[in-house]
C-alpha cells in the first residue's frame, strides 16, 4: 500500500469512528432526557431545513464563529496560542460602537460603517497586540495574558454601557440603538441573513490566499512549524507572531462589530454569546485551516440551530451540542487511537 492510500485510509477510519462515536453519545444523551431519538432526529433536521429562516439563522450563528475561528487559525498556525478572541470581540464591539453612535446622526451610513467596521479591526488587533508584546519582549504565557485581557474586556464594557454609554432613554444596561441606515440589513426578505455573513466569506478567502499563496504566509506557517529555524534562514520570528496575533485581535474585533450592526442593534451584556472561546474549538476542528473553519463553523451553528428545534418541540437540551462538540475535540486530539498499526505512517 503506497504512504498516499494509507493516509486517506488512516484519515477515513478515524472520521467514520469518531462519527460513530459521536452518534452512539447522542442518542444516548436524547434518551437520557426521556425523549424518542428517531423523533428528535427528524425535529432536528427539520429545525435545519424546514424553512428559509431557520436555514438563514445557520448563517447568522455561523458569521462570528468564522471570523473569530478564522483568527484563532491565523495565531494558532505561527505558534500564538491565544485564548483571547472574546475579549477582542468585546473591545472591537464597545470601540466601533462609540464610533458608530457619535457619527452616525452627521455622517452618511455606508461611511459610518466603513468607520465601524475598520475601528473595530484595528482596536481588536490593538487588544492581541499586548499580549503579542508581552510574549515577545518579557517571555510571558500568551495564554495567561489573553485570559486576563479577556476579563478586563468583559467587564469594562459592563461598566461602559451602565454608565456613559446607556441608553439615556432606558434603564436597561445596553447603549441606544443603531439607527437604520447604519445597520447591516438583511439579503434575503423575512430573514436575518445579512451582509456581514458575505464579509466572513471574503475574510477566509482573503486568508486562504495569504496562507497558500503568499511569502508572507509560507513565513507565518514556518515559524509555527519551526521558530528557532525559521530565525536561522532569516524570518523575522517575532514580527510574524505579532502579525499573526493582531490580525486575529483584527478578525474577533470585526465580528463584534458586525454583531452590534446587523443582528442585535446595539451594544450589550453577553453579547458575543461565548463565541470567542467557541473559536478555539472550532480552530482545533478545522486544523487551522481556513477553509475547514467556514465549514466547521456552518456545521456547529447548524446544530445549534436544529438543537434548538429539538429543546422547542421536545424538551431535549440545546446544551448537548456543547458537550458533543466538546467529546469530538478530544476525540480528534486522540484520533489516532483509531487506526490500527498496520495503516500507521511509518509502519511497514
Amino acid at each position: 500500500m503506497t504512504n498516499q492510500k494509507r493516509k486517506t485510509m488512516r484519515i477515513a477510519i478515524q472520521v467514520l469512528c469518531i462519527a460513530a462515536i459521536t452518534f452512539l453519545m447522542s442518542t444516548a444523551l436524547v434518551v437520557a432526557c426521556g425523549a424518542n431519538p428517531l423523533e428528535a432526529y427528524q425535529l432536528f433536521i427539520k429545525g435545519i431545513f424546514g424553512s428559509t429562516q431557520s436555514f438563514a439563522e445557520i448563517f447568522v450563528k455561523a458569521c462570528p464563529l468564522i471570523l473569530t475561528g478564522l483568527g484563532c487559525a491565523v495565531a494558532y498556525q505561527t505558534g500564538f496560542f491565544t485564548i483571547g478572541a472574546e475579549g477582542q470581540f468585546y473591545v472591537g464591539a464597545l470601540t466601533a460602537t462609540i464610533v458608530v453612535l457619535k457619527f452616525q446622526e452627521t455622517l452618511p451610513g455606508p461611511v459610518v460603517i466603513l468607520m465601524g467596521i475598520v475601528t473595530a479591526f484595528v482596536t481588536g488587533g490593538i487588544w492581541a497586540f499586548i499580549a503579542a508584546v508581552f510574549k515577545a519582549k518579557f517571555n510571558i504565557s500568551e495564554i495567561i495574558v489573553t485570559i486576563m485581557l479577556n476579563y478586563i474586556a468583559i467587564n469594562f464594557l459592563g461598566y461602559s454601557i451602565r454608565g456613559y454609554l446607556q441608553d439615556p432613554e432606558g434603564h436597561v444596561p445596553q447603549s441606544a440603538k443603531v439607527i437604520s441606515e447604519v445597520q447591516l440589513r438583511p439579503l434575503i426578505p423575512a430573514t436575518r441573513f445579512h451582509s456581514g455573513i458575505v464579509i466572513a466569506f471574503v475574510c477566509v478567502a482573503v486568508i486562504w490566499f495569504l496562507m497558500k499563496k503568499t511569502t508572507a504566509g509560507y513565513a507565518l506557517k514556518a515559524v509555527g512549524f519551526n521558530k528557532r529555524a525559521s530565525g536561522c534562514v532569516g524570518i523575522p520570528v517575532m514580527k510574524n507572531i505579532i502579525l499573526s496575533a493582531v490580525l486575529s485581535g483584527g478578525f474577533a474585533g470585526l465580528a463584534g462589530i458586525i454583531e452590534v450592526l446587523a443582528t442585535q442593534k446595539k451594544l450589550l451584556e453577553g453579547i458575543s454569546g461565548g463565541c470567542g472561546y467557541t473559536a478555539v474549538l472550532v480552530a482545533l476542528i478545522a486544523f487551522n485551516n481556513p477553509v475547514g473553519v467556514l465549514f466547521v463553523s456552518i456545521f456547529y451553528a447548524a446544530m445549534q440551530v436544529g438543537a434548538g428545534s429539538m429543546q422547542r418541540k421536545l424538551g431535549v437540551p440545546s446544551a448537548i451540542v456543547d458537550i458533543l462538540i466538546g467529546a469530538v475535540v478530544i476525540l480528534i486530539l486522540a484520533r489516532n487511537v483509531f487506526v490500527p498499526g498496520r495503516l500507521k505512517e511509518g509502519r511497514k
